[in-house]
């Protein structure tokens, strides 16, 4: 490895929903699967998060 490549940034993996995948490798095919995937498991949780949010709230007004 040269210093040329150490200094190059990172490409960050990014997706858009109905890009071509066709130009894609399987390594990069399966990186975004791991980014879509801890995505999922972020939105869940905040969706969880405000649900239980929102229960706590409907609660103290019914009392």
């Amino acid at each position: 490895m040269s210093f040329i490549e150490d200094d190059r940034p990172q490409k960050k993996i990014a997706h858009e929903v109905g890009a071509d995948l066709s130009t894609l490798s399987v390594d990069e095919l399966r990186a975004r699967v791991d980014l879509l995937k801890a995505e999922i498991v972020r939105i869940e949780a905040e969706a969880a998060s405000k649900t239980s949010t929102r229960s706590a709230a409907e609660s103290l007004f019914r009392s």
